[in-house]
């Protein structure tokens, strides 16, 4: 990766095929800023891959509450939902980036965290996420 910067927007979307490589289990990914904005995806159609991005953002904030609550932290390293016929991780990916991995139900899910993991160490500084700058606020004479 030498060449690239990490404080540049990038298309991401090679990691995530690499994983799925890696994990033939995995049916896609999507990479997201922690207020749910898509940066990345692989496996997903464009709406499919907002729609997974907007949950992932919401489940991992219910995390952060619960830790916060019950755990005296908002740390949340991951969380993990069994569906029907799926396996849903969801991340930490670095400051302000989440990863949502969607895969299989017979995926073997050490691996699945394990590669996840893997993937997310190797290059974290590439999959942080700039913080958003505040609103600006008009400063208006209100005589006027």
């Amino acid at each position: 990766m030498s060449g690239v910067s990490p404080n540049r927007p990038q298309d991401l979307a090679w990691l995530l095929r690499a994983l799925s490589e890696e994990v033939p289990d995995i049916r896609g990914s999507v990479l997201l800023s922690s207020d749910g904005m898509l940066k990345a995806s692989d496996g997903f159609d464009r709406t499919s891959a907002e729609q997974l991005a907007a949950l992932a953002s919401g489940l991992f904030s219910m995390a952060r509450s619960a830790g916060t609550k019950f755990d005296d932290s908002n740390d949340v390293r991951q969380v993990v939902a069994e569906l029907r016929s799926s396996q849903l991780y969801i991340s930490w990916a670095g400051s302000n980036s989440v990863l949502a991995v969607l895969a299989r139900a017979e995926a073997d899910p050490a691996v699945v965290g394990f590669e996840t993991a893997r993937l997310i160490k190797a290059v974290r500084p590439f999959l942080h996420t700039a913080a958003r700058p505040a609103a600006a606020t008009s400063k208006r004479d209100p005589a006027t």
